[in-house]
């Protein structure tokens, strides 16, 4: 929105403000940039803090952009403001950024997503600023479109290596949750004094004590009171409306003694936020208006003044001047801003004026809202697709139709998070259709939107309704329903009892090939054995592989077989797709998966780079960071004083069951058996396999085996050695084997068993239980009194566990090792220890030879960014150049 103020006009009372601004300045000049957000009420003078940082900031590049209330809708309307200037530095970016942020501004087609426009973005201020330094100023923060919000808080949290600073402005009380996050600075009211002498400086007639005590007393500080209510005839009796309330009162009635052809023309301005004075002339005059009459009389109230750029003196003016106008006289200042757009150049805006100029369904308008919102959809702007989708249905004349475009617009609303908004628009779609296939639609969304509210446990019901409404009508789309809901059911948690409803439910559903949910059933009733061939069978099913189509259902199936390979085939598709389609949730699954199956191969570094990659992405989409693979890392890790908080925080916020309170359990077991905790590991044990939980219940039973055994219970021992025998036989794997085996051999004793757990896991990527095996043998035979035999595994297993970073059970090794005479080599200080986690990942990619752009857009970073955190590695190894990391063999595991 283009609003101004008075460039003369004095600031009282803010020297704290205009301090903090000035740091932040003098920092950009430095090289270290920042963000502030200034919040207060309308009026308060945030706008005036914005024109007087822009004074400050003499050799400085300004760029300028605004929210606006009619633009809300419209993605990435304020980021194409800012960066307009400076699109000159595009051919400076890589062809990747340079495609998503020119997608984003309609100027290629293309799909894109928000934190890639916004690390082109930062791309594109990093250029400008290496010119010269680069002050953004973005006023009414509280209208940004959605896209642009999530952008620009995305900007502002990366440029502290950049020559940019970034000043916002928001009003309150209003919800600005993506900003939410940044440093920011309340600006209040002015003192009594302040507010008088602002009062005295404006007026050039002496005012009468009374009267300007009043005004002091109504404005309560805020400085466009005091400058409005005068002007206004602000003289009556005071209101009980709040300042921002009155101002626009008086505001509108300055308007009300306008000529009609003046007010007109200030409607039109109002519908107009651009600002574009080649909209809002072809606008009035298709409405025959005296321009040079109507201009004079409007810009003789101070409201607004018509130049290069249509400038409102406050947001405030802007909305009196289109609230005051009738419903009629806002669609028509809408319907020739529609005719006056250029359909080409910009056909979204030119929609919405249609759409807002019209009272009664219309097809043609609806159509063209419709294709709008599939523009929105592909430059990722869920918040645009879901408004344009929802007037197409208010202006469908086809039932059908309408109910159609009403289930798309709940899809996007949900896609945005506006659970509420899907909630409510869905309401005028139930029941409403005769379609079945429409209402099976409607029921599998109102289980979407209840599972995404931890507070409603309807969702798995309205999702098997959709199911069983499917089946007569489309039996593999309801079979697709059965297997979303029974996805769910599995990270909820079998103990809910909801997986075995939903296999209760499949059953009765007409005939179809054999599938996962099949294979499934007959694990619940006949156990491994007869399941696993079946479970295979289905993962590399008739359609394609079952993780290109639920990929966390197979992701779980896969850690049932023990099989690290398919597992391994998973994360590299995951990570293929994700980076390829630039879907944020593909990607962090991926991650996430690559970071699980590298603490459980003992590859600690690579896990913590990939916890690091996958926090940038979560911090670049504004969602919380993935939790499980931490625990798995913090239990490989083995260090206590880590762990436990951890754990205690998972535990504070999970659900009562399910996957993510088996894993806490399950990593809490590992932990303490590592720390020879035992009654401890017991415990966590049998917590973790007490709800039969798919993957962490057959992980857990290793665990629960060993710790049983050293706390004499072996009536448990023996019944979970059991349990895991048939998993691991029936699947055949060699991890799972070896794990089996070592159990075995801790509840019979038998040398031949830790013999075949040594061989079985000699030739699997799985260091933590390799090493294990011959930790477990190594110690065994010292009890049996052969000490040189003992010593060479437990010499190995020390190695492997240290050299990978796995402490606890690393001092338990050494601890065997000291008790046959025999000292353990101590360890030498790793870079994982020194380092943080991205400081980690980006000295691996630096060392494998990734220029800092390309760290740099792996991570969401600018590459100064990346050359600041490049700089602090150098400084913690003793280190100065990017050769010397290559020959840093504690970059990598042990055994590599």
């Amino acid at each position: 929105m283009q609003t101004s103020v008075p460039p003369s006009r004095p600031l009282l009372g803010r020297k704290y403000e205009m301090q903090r601004l000035r740091e932040l300045i003098d920092a950009a000049r430095a090289g270290r940039g920042g963000a502030l957000v200034l919040r207060g009420e309308a009026g308060i003078g945030k706008s005036a803090l914005l024109e007087h940082t822009e004074g400050m900031a003499s050799g400085l590049r300004v760029l300028r952009a605004g929210g606006s209330e009619l633009e809300a809708e419209l993605p990435f309307a304020a980021l194409h403001q800012l960066c307009l200037p400076v699109l000159g530095h595009l051919s400076e970016l890589p062809t990747e950024h340079r495609r998503a942020l020119q997608g984003a501004f309609e100027q290629a087609s293309g799909t894109t997503d928000v934190f890639r426009v916004g690390l082109a973005a930062l791309g594109l201020l990093t250029a400008a600023g290496q010119e010269r330094p680069v002050l953004c100023v973005v006023d009414d923060a509280h209208w940004l479109d959605a896209a642009s919000s999530k952008a620009l808080a995305f900007l502002a949290r990366r440029v502290s290596a950049e020559c940019v600073a970034m000043v916002f402005a928001a009003r309150l009380p209003h919800e600005t949750c993506e900003l939410d996050g940044l440093p920011g600075l309340s600006v209040d009211g002015l003192d009594d004094t302040d507010a008088r002498a602002l009062l005295t400086a404006q007026n050039h007639e002496t005012l009468d004590a009374q009267v300007r005590d009043r005004l002091v007393a109504e404005a309560r500080g805020n400085p466009l009171a005091l400058l409005a209510l005068p002007r206004a005839g602000g003289f009556a009796p005071p209101r009980a409306a709040s300042v921002p309330t009155r101002i626009g009162h008086e505001f509108r009635a300055v308007l009300s003694h306008l000529p009609a052809q003046a007010r007109l023309l200030l409607t039109i301005a109002g519908a107009d936020p651009t600002g574009d004075p080649g909209l809002l002339w072809p606008a009035a005059r298709a409405l025959d208006i005296d321009l040079p009459t109507a201009g004079a009389a409007a810009t003789a109230t101070g409201l607004v003044e018509f130049g290069t750029r249509v400038r409102f003196y406050h947001p405030l003016a802007r909305a009196a001047a289109y609230d005051a106008a009738s419903t009629e006289e806002r669609r028509l200042a809408h319907r020739v801003l529609a005719e006056a757009t250029d359909p080409a150049a910009d056909p979204d805006r030119r929609a919405w004026h249609r759409a807002q100029a019209t009272a009664v369904p219309d097809e043609d308008v609806a159509a063209e809202l419709e294709r709008s919102a599939s523009r929105a959809h592909a430059r990722g702007g869920a918040v645009a697709t879901a408004a344009f989708l929802e007037r197409a249905a208010e202006l469908s004349l086809d039932s059908v139709q309408r109910i159609e475009r009403t289930l798309a617009a709940t899809r996007a609303h949900l896609d945005a998070g506006a659970l509420n908004k899907a909630d409510a628009l869905l309401g005028t779609a139930d029941n409403s259709s005769p379609d079945e296939l429409q209402q099976a639609e409607t029921d599998l969304l109102r289980g979407r939107i209840a599972l995404a509210r931890v507070d409603d446990g309807e969702g798995l019901a309205w999702m098997l309704r959709a199911a069983r409404r499917l089946a007569p009508l489309d039996s593999g789309r309801s079979r697709e329903s059965y297997l979303e809901a029974l996805e769910v059911s599995l990270l909820v948690g079998r103990s809910n009892g909801v997986t075995d409803a939903v296999l209760t439910e499949a059953k009765s559903a007409p005939p179809h090939p054999p599938d996962i949910l099949d294979a499934l059933d007959v694990l619940a009733v006949q156990g491994h054995r007869t399941a696993v061939p079946l479970i295979r069978e289905a993962l590399d099913g008739p359609e394609g592989p079952l993780w290109t189509r639920h990929p966390a259902l197979a992701i779980i199936l896969t850690a049932e077989l023990w099989d690290p390979d398919t597992h391994e085939r998973i994360i590299e598709w995951l990570l293929k797709s994700g980076r390829e389609s630039g879907s944020p949730l593909v990607l962090r699954l991926g991650l996430a998966q690559a970071a699980t199956a590298a603490a459980l191969t003992g590859d600690l570094d690579k896990a913590m780079a990939m916890i690091a990659e996958e926090q940038a992405i979560a911090d670049a989409t504004g969602t919380p960071p993935v939790t499980y693979h931490r625990l798995q890392l913090a239990a490989m890790r083995g260090r206590r004083e880590e762990a436990t908080p951890l754990f205690e925080a998972v535990l504070a916020t999970a659900p009562t069951t399910g996957q993510m309170i088996s894993n806490v359990h399950w990593a809490s077991a590992v932990l303490n058996n590592g720390l020879a905790l035992y009654p401890d590991a017991l415990d966590a044990a049998r917590r973790a396999t007490a709800d039969g939980e798919l993957f962490t219940a057959g992980f857990a039973l290793p665990e629960l085996v060993e710790a049983a055994v050293r706390c004499g219970e072996h009536a448990a021992a023996a019944s979970a050695l059991a349990s895991l025998t048939e998993r691991t036989e029936t699947c055949g794997t060699p991890t799972g084997l070896g794990i089996a085996a070592y159990a075995r051999a801790l509840v019979t004793g038998v040398e031949s068993d830790y013999r075949e757990a040594v061989a079985h896991l000699t030739g699997t990527p799985m260091l933590p239980y390799r090493a294990r095996a011959h930790l477990l043998y190594g110690e065994w035979l010292r009890r049996q009194g052969r000490r040189q035999d003992c010593r060479p595994h437990l010499r190995t297993a020390h190695e492997l566990f240290s050299g990978a970073g796995l402490e606890a059970f690393g001092r338990r090794a050494a601890d065997e090792l000291r008790a046959t005479g025999e000292t353990a080599r101590s360890r030498t200080d790793h870079a994982r220890d020194q380092l943080t986690m991205q400081e980690l990942h980006i000295a691996r990619m630096v060392a494998t030879g990734a220029a800092s752009k390309e760290v740099a857009a792996r991570l969401f970073l600018s590459p100064r960014t990346v050359d600041a955190h490049l700089r602090n590695v150098y400084r913690k190894l003793g280190i100065n150049s990017r050769r010397q990391l290559r020959d840093r063999p504690d970059l990598w595991p042990a055994d590599q």
